[in-house]
């Protein structure tokens, strides 16, 4: 390993709660206490104490309800942090949370701070997506809110029709979207059943009948597909004919909230912490609003490129699968070696959280990371409207 400058940005420690279901174990737990769960457990496993953090940064996409209000600074204060502690929560839809450790890493790399904590959360069991958008409404809804003049100009569909498009353009055919969706819930079932997610939190929650029970693995994953009842799905919004994407080759609406703790190695090591990880690359993209999924590729790129590395460098790739086209398109593009392309499984079986789900793909990725001894590690997500987030890290420990 390369020595490090004591003022280079580490990531110390990663911890996801177990993702629920919406209408799930979780639909009665409060999201600021979801994100307090993942605080304590950080810093917890951490041994950094709280009053050294500088800030606290979270993602969150439906910022109404129980979400409103700063969920960053109420949930630090849940979870026993001290006044001191400032939170700031902030909304890049789907790349919130890993946007929001890109700017927890900026802050500590320009000695602002010496630690930071980077997390997100949602509850789309108690918060239903949109809200903020809609004045009281949820879900598909907020679409039909977007200004005049910018669908005049991009005519915005919803994702699904652009995760449709993507389909059409890389020609994908239904069967194949249901064949990654099958893999990603069998990758995920023997990564759980043989206990490999270490970055898990468990939680109290509640089971169909309402009893307490701990949910410790994501709840959303399968054991068993019905490939007859998943051929017979009808299409989300397109014709039988037409369509591809259903509600089975799409990400799950889940419950769960992420957190990872960075700091600047001079002082982490000075109180005798161990890093787990540093950056090689950090990259945010616009893309076209309409395609609107596809920034995964050019993020990847510029990413590959700040670090120096190919696709071929790397030794665990953790891409948000939004839409199984979406992971589709990006094997065509890169054509990256199967086994370490979201090999525990993704969305489409773990879950996604909205805001939680970027910091909770690196605490998943860095735990991934160690268990192959592998070095290199890219974490990319795409983002409504047309954005992208990239990540690559360098393990350390």
């Amino acid at each position: 390993m390369n020595k490090i400058d004591a003022n280079e940005v580490v990531i110390l420690e990663a911890v996801r709660t177990a993702f629920g279901r919406r209408g799930g174990a979780l639909r009665n737990t409060r999201p600021d206490t979801l994100l307090a769960t993942a605080l304590e457990a950080l810093v917890s496993r951490s041994g950094v104490q709280t009053s050294m953090v500088g800030d606290v940064l979270a993602g969150c996409v439906s910022q109404a309800g129980e979400q409103g209000g700063n969920i960053a600074r109420q949930a630090l204060l849940v979870a026993g942090f001290p006044e001191s502690v400032p939170g700031v929560s902030m909304n890049r839809m789907c790349g919130s949370s890993q946007y929001a450790l890109h700017a927890a890493a900026q802050a500590v790399g320009m000695q602002d701070l010496d630690f930071a904590i980077a997390c997100g959360v949602e509850s789309m069991s108690r918060v239903p997506m949109f809200l903020d958008m809609t004045l009281g409404q949820h879900d598909f809804a907020g679409f039909d809110n977007l200004h005049p003049d910018l669908l005049k100009r991009f005519a915005i569909p919803h994702q699904v029709e652009s995760a449709e498009l993507i389909a059409d353009h890389w020609s994908l055919t239904r069967s194949q979207l249901d064949d990654y969706a099958v893999e990603s819930h069998a990758r995920a079932k023997a990564a759980r059943d043989v206990g490999l997610h270490a970055e898990i939190v468990p939680l109290q929650g509640v089971d169909k009948e309402g009893n307490a029970i701990t949910l410790d693995c994501d709840e959303g994953i399968r054991d068993v597909i019905d490939r007859t009842r998943m051929d017979a799905m009808a299409p989300v919004f397109r014709s039988a004919e037409t369509g591809k994407v259903t509600a089975a080759n799409a990400s799950q609406m889940s419950d769960g909230a992420a957190a990872v703790l960075v700091g600047r190695y001079g002082a982490a090591t000075g109180l005798g912490l161990k890093p787990k990880a540093k950056f090689l690359a950090r990259v945010v993209v616009g893309s076209d609003p309409v395609m609107q999924l596809t920034g995964i590729i050019p993020a990847t790129r510029q990413a590959l490129l700040k670090a120096g590395l190919t696709i071929n460098d790397l030794d665990w790739i953790e891409i948000n699968e939004a839409f199984a086209s979406v992971a589709l398109a990006f094997e065509r593009e890169f054509k990256p070696d199967a086994a370490i392309f979201n090999p525990w499984g993704g969305a489409i079986a773990h879950g996604h959280p909205l805001g939680g789900t970027g910091a909770g793909l690196m605490a998943k990725l860095l735990a991934g990371l160690r268990h192959v001894d592998g070095e290199l590690g890219l974490q990319v997500m795409c983002i409504g409207h047309g954005m992208a987030t990239a990540t690559i890290v360098q393990r350390l420990d």
